[in-house]
């Protein structure tokens, strides 16, 4: 790959990241309206929202820089992964970093995560609709198991609390 190439790949990965802090700061936003008293935006978020967008940029390259290590299970780390330590590390390294991302609304990051994941998930239904029907049957059985699952242990918890 030419070194022009790289750079828009990167480019490209950049602001595809951005978009997501965006997404990430507007979520945060509504969820201010609807519920004045949760998480403010403050500098601090904007500064965790950008030690955030860091994390996932430098996971994307030791992703792109191990793919060329000899070590298959290096290779084929997904860059997930690679994001996941490179956040520990430099969370651990630091409590700079733990404090700026505390600004940061968790919910309001899954939100926008969880619609790339559809989004992601949208491209595959040609091979989704080409398994058995069993598979459905299956996926309703355990979407059910995992909500019941929930409430019960969150019931649990109300209940061992004295919350109930």
């Amino acid at each position: 790959m030419s070194n022009k190439a790289l750079q828009h790949k990167y480019i490209k990965f950049g602001l595809v990241l951005l978009l997501s802090i965006a997404l990430i700061l507007f979520t945060q936003q509504v969820k201010l309206w609807k519920n004045p008293e949760g998480t403010p935006i403050s500098m601090n978020t904007i500064i965790g929202l950008l030690v955030l967008w860091g994390f996932s940029f430098i996971g994307i390259l030791v992703s792109d820089i191990m793919k060329k290590v000899p070590v298959n299970i290096l290779k084929s780390f997904p860059v997930l992964g690679w994001v996941s330590l490179v956040s520990l590390i430099f969370c651990l390294s630091s409590n700079f970093f733990v404090q700026a991302i505390a600004a940061v609304d968790f919910l309001s990051i899954t939100t926008p995560i969880l619609a790339f994941a559809g989004i992601s998930v949208a491209d595959h239904l040609i091979d989704l609709s080409k398994t058995s029907w069993k598979v459905a049957i299956v996926a309703i059985f355990v979407f059910i198991g995992t909500y019941l699952g929930s409430a019960i242990l969150s019931q649990l918890g109300l209940w061992v609390t004295g919350k109930l």
